[in-house]
């Protein structure tokens, strides 16, 4: 998907290019260890799929004059089970924190087909309902332990 993006901003040889120059410069996160990302604007995508100690590693790296993008879908995580987001982890730490901030899309924010925000819309409503349905299932089961 990044060179994808790349490609539809820039044409094929200017990416190329840059790419070669070092303008552009596309790592993954398991490089970043040890480095130090100044003058630079760095994008880390899809970090609903980073741990909070691969999220803590990446926003450390942060040097002078660099700003830091961070973007993911917190409704697509796909780590294992039981293991948690560290994109939901830094929402949670971070918020309130001077020079961060957090912007959160919705279903009018999709700009693909049309039908794209439908589909997001539904998933939401299946979701929230699921979510109240097991807070009630659990406040049923303690009310059922606190009769007997």
């Amino acid at each position: 998907p990044l060179y994808d993006a790349l490609y539809d901003m820039l044409p094929q040889q200017q990416v190329e290019k840059r790419l070669e120059s070092g303008e552009i410069e596309v790592a993954p996160l398991a490089f970043m260890r040890g480095r130090t990302l100044s003058n630079a604007f760095v994008i880390l995508d899809e970090a609903q799929n980073t741990t909070p100690v691969q999220m803590k590693m990446f926003l450390t790296r942060l040097g002078e004059n660099s700003c830091m993008v961070v973007t993911g879908d917190l409704s697509q995580v796909d780590l294992p089970r039981g293991t948690r987001s560290g994109l939901r982890d830094a929402q949670e730490v971070l918020i309130g924190t001077k020079g961060i901030r957090f912007v959160e899309f919705t279903e009018q924010d999709v700009v693909r087909h049309p039908l794209v925000s439908r589909i997001v819309h539904a998933y939401q409503n299946v979701e929230t309902s699921r979510r109240a349905g097991a807070r009630y299932e659990h406040y049923e089961s303690e009310r059922e332990q606190s009769d007997e």
